[in-house]
């Protein structure tokens, strides 16, 4: 039996006045069997596309190299127009670190440069909020 076939039994074992057999299927829930993407947020629904892409991706080598050297061109793109605003006055290594970001998508050691930048700002963000606690603390 599949999705589809469960789905259309219960639909019709549950009679047209019964609440919450409605409204399930108008939410949409993604732990419904068969439930559709058009009730899924909107977050969910481009997740869905996503993967879709992927593995469509996924299955022409050709198209997936291709991908790549795209990913990785604009990536270094990104990172050489970062290092160029580096030392004026705005955020040049937050563009940096964008750039390494995506190439980060498709290149592992990218992604771990990445993950390693952003365990270092969370911990500069807790020091900071701790020092700013801190002097409030001894204010009063």
């Amino acid at each position: 039996m599949t999705s589809e076939t469960a789905v259309a039994t219960s639909r019709s074992a549950a009679g047209p006045h019964d609440d919450v057999a409605r409204s399930d299927e108008t939410r949409g829930d993604a732990t419904t069997p068969g439930a559709s993407d058009r009730g899924l947020g909107r977050t969910a629904r481009v997740r869905a596309r996503w993967r879709a892409g992927r593995e469509k991706l996924d299955g022409h080598p050709r198209l997936r190299v291709a991908y790549k050297v795209g990913v990785a061109l604009a990536g270094v793109v990104v990172i050489a127009v970062g290092l160029v605003l580096v030392p004026l006055p705005g955020p040049g290594w937050l563009i940096v670190f964008v750039g390494v970001a995506v190439l980060g998508t498709e290149f592992p050691a990218a992604h771990r440069v990445t993950q390693a930048v952003r365990r270092l700002a969370h911990r500069l963000r807790l020091r900071w909020r701790a020092w700013r606690v801190s002097r409030a603390a001894a204010r009063a």
